[in-house]
């Protein structure tokens, strides 16, 4: 399932920055029919050499089968991240793949920031912050670039729109997990 999953990512970006590609999507689907169940999706875009962040977009609730899911957030991290520019085509040999495929989201109850961070399992919760109109994510594999809990959550609260100190307003949170699918080097 990897490699169709990363091999679907894959030629969305290409079919949008109008490159060629081999992938055949309704052989695939025909291979692996859990490709037409709905499924949320994140799909993050790094540099091979760097391995920095170069777009991730996705999306929390499933609303769609997951192969439109992947072709839809591949493309957008690709070329709509409004952090990043536009990938090019001669850019695209060296990014890596990384496709997440969540889980439903569960509703995290907490009495105070004690039992908050008794209750998250860094390294494999994805978090959902909410508060008032403003909400951010982070997907999993964030903690190993903020591994304590109070650097995740601080970073989270600002990606928010948020003080960094948010969690003091008792914000809602919630958590997932998801199934990583990444390129094989």
């Amino acid at each position: 399932m990897n490699e169709v999953i990363i091999a679907l990512a894959k030629a969305s970006i290409l079919l949008s920055l109008h490159e060629p590609h081999s992938f055949d999507l309704s052989k695939a689907l025909e291979a692996y029919p859990e490709l037409k169940k709905n499924a949320a999706v994140f799909v993050t875009l790094n540099q091979k050499e760097t391995h920095t962040l170069r777009g991730c977009i996705g999306t929390l609730e499933a609303y769609q089968p997951l192969y439109k899911d992947i072709i839809k957030n591949a493309q957008y991290a690709a070329l709509k991240d409004s952090r990043f520019k536009p990938l090019t085509a001669s850019e695209f040999k060296d990014i890596e793949i990384e496709v997440s495929v969540l889980s439903e989201t569960k509703i995290l109850n907490y009495t105070n920031l004690s039992d908050l961070k008794n209750k998250i399992t860094p390294y494999h919760d994805g978090v959902v912050l909410k508060f008032k109109d403003k909400q951010a994510t982070y997907l999993p594999q964030v903690w190993e670039q903020l591994p304590t809990f109070h650097t995740f959550f601080e970073s989270l609260c600002m990606k928010a729109g948020l003080p960094s100190n948010c969690l003091e307003q008792h914000p809602q949170i919630l958590i997932y997990h998801v199934t990583e699918y990444k390129e094989t080097p």
